[in-house]
């Protein structure tokens, strides 16, 4: 019956799946993957407390929003709840409105949550990408005969765009941009570029990518002006990528002292 009631309140909204158990449960969430979850603290065998617990206690499912739904409304019992990880209580009989009003702001809080992990995530990238980078080309590049650079700057190159693909999610990220310029951008911007494009046509030139703030650090660039061909370098290979019969001409680079970085992506003339 109470699995019933919070069924009938929730799945106007929600996509419900419901457990007669605490083992039954912990087989269902990895399968399910819920984004919150109820449970009744009084329940044979494994009761709401243990399964909490458990929940909280794996890497995979630790983040999960919980609910303990109780007739106990005695001190102890919240503690006991706090203690396995719980992230609200609600007494039975459990009003709707509350109800609803208390998944609303844990699925926020969640939201919240992976927005962080995502930045960080990304942080991490620019920084493993800027710093493998720039300590790297100086030495590298010091021995190397002229014959085998260009091959190592398209190694290079490769590395960053792959990773940098690695780590977006290509339907919220990738395919809301409105064209190849801002694809362009939002791909190198993952780097900590402030990169933007203008769609204005004008000749040959179907878009210009003005930067404000260089992906591998303005004084890095001015120190290594091969950073500024890599650059160019991860815009013709995102073209390429996305099948694009367009060349990259560089127009201004901070690497080369100027204020800001210029890229035309032209159409090819055969």
């Amino acid at each position: 019956m109470n699995i019933e009631l919070l069924r009938a309140y929730l799945e106007e909204k929600y996509d419900v799946v419901s457990a007669m158990n605490g083992q039954e449960a912990l087989d269902l969430i990895p399968e399910e993957r819920p984004d919150v979850i109820l449970l009744d603290v009084m329940m044979p065998d494994i009761n709401g407390y243990q399964v909490c617990e458990r929940l909280k206690a794996h890497p995979e499912t630790q983040f999960i929003p919980v609910i303990m739904v109780t007739a106990l409304s005695g001190r102890d019992d919240w503690i006991t709840g706090i203690e396995a990880g719980a992230d609200e209580f609600l007494t039975k009989p459990v009003n709707k409105m509350e109800l609803l009003t208390r998944i609303n702001s844990l699925l926020k809080l969640k939201r919240m949550h992976y927005d962080l992990l995502e930045e960080r995530d990304k942080l991490n990238l620019q920084n493993k990408v800027r710093s493998v980078l720039t300590q790297i080309i100086p030495a590298l590049f010091k021995n190397l005969p002229p014959e085998q650079k260009s091959i190592v700057i398209h190694q290079m190159i490769e590395m960053v765009v792959e990773s940098i693909l690695d780590n977006i999610d290509p339907e919220t990220d990738i395919t809301g941009q409105k064209n190849i310029g801002d694809i362009c951008c939002h791909i190198i911007n993952q780097l900590g570029a402030d990169f933007h494009a203008d769609h204005e046509k004008e000749g040959n030139t179907e878009f210009t990518i003005h930067g404000s703030v260089c992906p591998w650090g303005k004084e890095e660039a001015q120190m290594n002006p091969i950073l500024c061909t890599l650059s160019r370098g991860i815009f013709a290979r995102i073209l390429d990528i996305y099948d694009q019969d367009l060349e990259v001409d560089v127009l201004e680079t901070m690497g080369n002292g100027d204020e800001q970085c210029i890229f035309q992506l032209n159409k090819i003339d055969y």
